[in-house]
């Protein structure tokens, strides 16, 4: 069964629309009492760079946290949370050494391993999928099978269009009978317009607000309950290379990273204050969107009794199998090999 091209590594987030310029996102100065470890240590912090999977948002705030509240540096941790030029970038600058860790998607990084990239899960972030099916609301789309004989833009991910066909096809629909209109990046205009009757791709904590806001609200519809495996939207990644080298920094960071979700959902006015001070000027955020996100994404990111960012092995074990049932992956990429619980 043949892979697909490298654009099957386009990332699930460029379905939200942007390329972003470079930015690196400067360390803020935490708190003495945030930091006594870090200070009395006379060993000079170890150098993480990160780099994110879109501009920073809403999901990104347990970052921003450990980073403002002193966590990274009470683990001896100097992070460097940067924003890709382009969002196909984390993966591969990952798998090449450039920087240590990168956020990306569940699926995706199966598909990297299926194209010879050496790169490896060391948490899910956000344990669901947040690309759902939209639907004008109190349109004649209720439910997948509706879309036989309509269109559904999508953002030229082929991921994308296999989920819809799976969905179709659970809802006892045939998707032979459903128009597929890459729209690239234009989401919002292609269902708001009815330029398509629906779309898929677009994220519940983004575009769904945005529609909602601009007007044209819409019903979501998730592919998790129509034959898709519940995967993790985002997750936190790093090299088979840098995990041998890295081992003890990234289970810092791990920890760190904890703290800093913990201090979220505690704290959340207080976090998006935070990271609105890290907004990029090329992606301005909406302070209200963001508020709205981080509600929608907090019970998402919850791994109840288990630490945030743990993962389950049966959950790689169902999103392999889809990703070969739908000729997006071959046999020989084992999910043991595509993450690790550190």
């Amino acid at each position: 069964m043949a892979l697909l091209p490298a654009l099957s590594l386009l990332l699930l987030t460029a379905a939200c629309g942007q390329s972003a310029s470079n930015s690196s996102t400067e360390s803020s100065s935490p708190a003495a009492s945030s930091q006594p470890a870090a200070e009395s240590s006379s060993a000079p912090a170890s150098k993480l760079t990160l780099m994110l999977d879109w501009y920073p948002n809403a999901v990104h705030s347990f970052l921003y946290a450990a980073q403002d509240q002193g966590y990274f540096a009470a683990q001896g941790l100097d992070v460097d949370i940067q924003m890709p030029a382009d969002t196909n970038d984390a993966l591969k600058l990952a798998a090449a050494g450039k920087i240590d860790l990168a956020l990306s998607y569940q699926p995706q990084v199966l598909m990297a391993r299926g194209e010879q990239i050496p790169v490896k899960s060391i948490a899910s972030i956000v344990r669901h999928p947040l690309a759902h099916l939209m639907a004008p609301e109190g349109g004649s789309i209720k439910t997948p099978k509706d879309l036989e004989g309509k269109s559904v833009g999508y953002s030229s991910i082929p991921l994308y269009e296999e989920a819809v066909k799976t969905m179709v096809k659970a809802d006892g629909g045939d998707p032979a009978k459903v128009q597929f209109v890459d729209v690239g990046y234009d989401l919002i205009p292609a269902v708001s317009t009815g330029q398509t009757d629906a779309i898929m791709g677009g994220f519940i904590n983004h575009e769904q607000l945005l529609l909602q806001k601009e007007g044209h609200p819409v019903v979501s519809i998730n592919p998790a309950d129509y034959g898709v495996p519940d995967y993790s939207e985002l997750v936190l990644v790093a090299s088979d290379e840098g995990i041998e080298k890295h081992k003890e920094d990234f289970t810092k960071f791990l920890t760190a990273m904890r703290e800093g979700q913990k201090f979220v959902q505690e704290h959340p006015d207080e976090a998006l204050s935070i990271l609105m001070k890290h907004e990029d000027k090329t992606a301005p955020l909406d302070a209200d969107i963001e508020k709205q996100s981080l509600n929608i994404l907090l019970p998402l990111m919850d791994a109840g009794s288990e630490p945030f960012g743990t993962q389950d092995p049966a959950s790689w074990d169902k999103v392999r199998q889809w990703l070969i049932d739908s000729s997006l992956l071959t046999e020989d990429i084992k999910a043991e090999d595509a993450f690790v619980n550190l």
